[in-house]
């Protein structure tokens, strides 16, 4: 990407934003800063718990990650977040106009295995039918792309680095550069 754009790597849990993350800031030459640092204690022992957030709960930790984003605007980033409902990207670019989304995508299937291999984590994949059920993927006028995320973690990288690419040259999110499957 020729500009410097601050990214949202977003998804439901165990998508791969910590692992994906990472390595497209790496990729574009910014930083990078994991959502999950944002949550206050008090969300990180309800997801524990195996309770799901509420919007009222999301809305302190949505307002940090916007304002790590805003601090990087016109120098670039990496940030994880969910994001899973448009109201929480809008309250995101509310704080940091610009920004572009990358949605990793993938089958409930592949996405709850991954997540029973994880270690350390807080989320419990008894958690992943309120994500989907909360996902609401990105709009035809939102600024960003989708990936799959079937395959390696460089593949996964390198088909965002590609449709962010392709978003940059279609002017920032157009239905045809939405897509952007394996």
């Amino acid at each position: 990407m020729d500009t410097p754009h601050v990214v949202v790597v977003m998804g439901v849990a165990g998508t791969g934003k910590t692992t994906i993350g990472p390595l497209l800031a790496e990729r574009l030459g910014v930083p990078y800063a994991e959502g999950d640092d944002f949550h206050p204690e008090a969300n990180i022992a309800k997801m524990s718990a195996g309770t799901p957030l509420t919007d009222d709960d999301r809305w302190p930790w949505l307002d940090a990650i916007g304002l790590w984003a805003h601090g990087r605007a016109g120098l670039g980033g990496v940030v994880s977040s969910s994001a899973l409902k448009r109201s929480y990207r809008d309250r995101l670019r509310s704080a940091a106009p610009g920004l572009v989304f990358v949605h990793l995508t993938g089958s409930r299937e592949l996405i709850e295995d991954r997540m029973s291999h994880r270690q350390g984590h807080f989320m419990p994949t008894a958690l992943l039918d309120s994500q989907f059920a909360t996902l609401q993927p990105l709009g035809a006028d939102e600024a960003g792309v989708d990936v799959d995320v079937t395959g390696s973690p460089e593949e996964i990288t390198d088909r965002a680095m590609d449709a962010l690419r392709a978003l940059d040259t279609a002017g920032g999110g157009t239905p045809a550069s939405r897509s952007h499957p394996s």
